[in-house]
């Protein structure tokens, strides 16, 4: 049996056609996977009895098991899901003004092996299929529209999840093509869709061919010695190499490369640090997003002071880079990436939604 979420509409069609049966029909039952949200080939009523047992005795739906929930004050909601094969994966619903951004995970755990990441402490398990990380999507929506909420209201995704997404591109590509299939599939606009990356440059270079979605680095040092530090891939990767990457990146003409930006203590935090930002990023269409660490258990990185971070975004400010502060969520709920798994990870399935 296979997972019907790993197919694409065009895969669909063409086993569709193989089967002799006309490849609209994959129109009708996109339909009913990506926008109906049924989770039973029995409730696509207007395809025939043939065709129904058909796809049942080939297909399945879904693939994740909710294991743990936690709702926060602010109201973001941090997903566990629990693989068939066991291993578990995170995903954070976060609430905005007027709409929802799902943070999705793209492999069970990490081999990048970022210092200020909990998710690294794991390592790697595996990559995602196409179907686990559609998932993520078609479940949390399905979970919106259990509570009468529209499940449209959930418009934003951004891979920053659990694992390196760039590390598993094909599989990314092929999820990225029934997200953003905005006719018949998850209907998100490619605009409100961001793939973040440690610098894979290969990865990131591909991905600018291959799909108009918003790409973001994750930078968080402004010299090779310190990112090396934080972030081993800039050995292989060095700070000059990602930079020109980027340059060379292409996307459309008003977007910009979002840069994350880490704010740790004592490490990449000071008034020369944020000048030297500036320098680095002056000739990138460019955007900041600054992040003040997310303490957590294991780690003697600690997080800068409120006037500190200030004092670091202000500069930008005053050198016209565009940069915002991100507001920390979901604090009291574990909702940094990796907390609520290796909280979770000895413990029995729970369905709690």
């Amino acid at each position: 049996m296979e997972n019907i979420l790993n197919y694409t509409r065009e895969d669909l069609s063409l086993w569709l056609e193989n089967k002799g049966i006309r490849s609209f029909r994959s129109g009708q039952i996109f339909k009913w996977l990506y926008v109906k949200l049924v989770m039973d080939f029995a409730q696509m009523t207007d395809l025939g009895k043939d065709l129904r047992a058909l796809l049942a005795g080939h297909f399945y739906i879904d693939c994740l098991s909710l294991e743990d929930k936690q709702v926060s004050a602010d109201t973001t909601r941090k997903y566990l899901f629990r693989l068939s094969d066991g291993a578990r994966i995170e995903s954070v619903l976060i609430p905005e003004k007027d709409h929802f951004t799902l943070c999705v995970s793209s492999q069970a755990g990490c081999a990048m092996n970022c210092r200020f990441c909990l998710t690294a402490k794991g390592g790697l398990v595996r990559n995602l299929t196409v179907a686990e990380i559609i998932a993520q999507i078609r479940n949390v929506r399905f979970f919106l529209l259990q509570k009468g909420i529209d499940p449209l209201r959930l418009s934003n995704v951004v891979f920053m999840g659990m694992g390196e997404p760039l590390a598993n591109y094909d599989n990314l590509i092929q999820a990225l093509a029934i997200i953003t299939d905005t006719d018949l599939g998850l209907k998100f606009s490619a605009r409100r869709v961001t793939v973040s990356t440690c610098g894979l440059i290969p990865g990131m270079l591909q991905l600018g061919e291959a799909s108009p979605v918003n790409l973001a680095v994750s930078l968080n040092a402004t010299d090779n010695q310190t990112r090396s530090y934080l972030m081993p891939v800039n050995n292989t990767y060095p700070l000059e190499q990602l930079l020109a990457a980027c340059r060379n990146f292409t996307m459309k003409p008003r977007n910009k490369i979002t840069f994350e930006y880490v704010l740790i203590k004592g490490i990449n935090d000071t008034p020369g640090h944020a000048r030297q930002l500036v320098r680095l990023l002056t000739p990138i269409r460019a955007k900041i997003n600054l992040i003040a660490f997310n303490q957590h258990p294991g780690t003697d990185l600690e997080k800068p002071d409120s006037k500190t971070v200030q004092a670091f975004l202000q500069i930008l400010l005053d050198k016209n880079m565009t940069a915002i502060l991100r507001k920390s969520k979901g604090a009291d709920i574990l909702a940094a990436c990796g907390q609520l798994r290796a909280r979770n990870k000895d413990t029995k399935a729970i369905v709690n939604r």
